[in-house]
């Protein structure tokens, strides 16, 4: 073979061999991210806390990255049915997860239905801490969270009933460790998610419901559908300085509680992708008329972050918060 001939055949060849080396990259590793909507799933049907923050969210991320986000709701199952739903989808960014301690931690360290672990997720950036509080239904003799408490341990023979958004829901834990601490077991009666468990309630199904905190609990409460007797934390935003606080309890002044909350994705999602939804999730966390209504809708708002290690360290200490919440209830995980 005379040089020529030679070199071209090399440079056939390495182009052959570059081809074949691309070809057997994921598809969307050249693609500009995004170039199509993202989907955003809600573990829980529409009209909840959850439902309501990932709409506020997704407005903005859309705006940031100059996609439309599309929320999906995916009730049942305490977050377990919305949860297999990104981690089926390709790790590639296009699908996140509007998440808490409850659909991430809690329900696979608990329920031996689930079919992943924590570690199957990788958190993006935490986003707020949403406030939990105790309602009763109207027309139970209690208008303070003690009288409540001591209408519970007078009728221990009829344990009271309460509505959470399921079972093995950070809600559903805290109500048996309440009723463990006074003495007085209740009754749980799961829901596919909030705002089923508020028309439960409403509608008198229930004797009580332990929920996050949204806006319409007020409009209710002034109805007379409804009665909040307490916020479990110890300080609230501004505008919810009318709910009573768990530290005005004479009986379980240290009963605190909040529920945390993050947008996750896939593990394995690409590094650079999952910057972008950071960045993005970062430019709704400071901007100011997002925050006003998230703060009015019950959530403490963290600070962005810019960094898959701080991202990390968040993740870590959510998993110890919960594993020490199990281990307060008497429960094992399987993990």
């Amino acid at each position: 073979m005379t040089s020529q001939p030679r070199r071209r055949f090399l440079q056939h060849a390495g182009l052959t061999a570059g081809a074949s080396m691309l070809a057997g990259l994921p598809a969307w590793a050249a693609e500009a991210f995004p170039s199509r909507p993202l989907a955003l799933v809600v573990p829980y049907p529409a009209g909840g806390a959850s439902d309501t923050g990932a709409r506020i969210f997704g407005e903005s991320i859309g705006r940031s990255v100059k996609q439309q986000v599309v929320v999906e709701n995916y009730g049942g199952g305490t977050g377990l049915i919305g949860a297999n739903k990104v981690l089926s989808a390709p790790a590639d960014g296009y699908t996140f997860f509007h998440g808490s301690i409850n659909e991430v931690f809690l329900a696979p360290m608990l329920n031996p239905a689930a079919r992943y672990k924590p570690q199957d997720f990788s958190l993006a950036a935490p986003i707020t801490e949403t406030l939990i509080v105790l309602m009763v239904r109207n027309g139970l003799p209690a208008d303070t969270f003690d009288k409540f408490l001591d209408l519970a341990k007078r009728n221990k023979g009829k344990p009271m009933t309460y509505a959470t958004v399921g079972v093995d829901s950070m809600y559903h834990l805290m109500g048996d460790a309440l009723g463990t601490r006074i003495g007085a077991p209740f009754l749980h009666v799961p829901y596919k998610g909030g705002a089923p468990a508020l028309q439960g309630l409403a509608g008198g199904e229930v004797d009580f419901a332990i929920l996050p905190y949204q806006t319409s609990f007020d409009a209710m409460a002034g109805q007379g559908r409804l009665k909040i007797l307490t916020c479990f934390s110890k300080s609230v935003p501004a505008p919810l300085k009318h709910i009573p606080l768990i530290s005005q309890s004479r009986q379980v002044p240290d009963f605190e509680y909040a529920i945390a909350g993050g947008y996750f994705v896939k593990r394995g999602t690409p590094e650079d992708r999952v910057a972008v939804l950071r960045k993005a999730i970062g430019e709704a966390l400071v901007n100011p008329e997002i925050r006003a209504k998230l703060e009015a809708e019950g959530r403490k708002i963290e600070a962005p972050i810019s960094s898959q290690a701080q991202a990390n360290q968040a993740f870590d200490g959510y998993l110890t918060r919960v594993t020490q919440l199990i281990r307060s209830v008497g429960r094992l995980t399987n993990s």
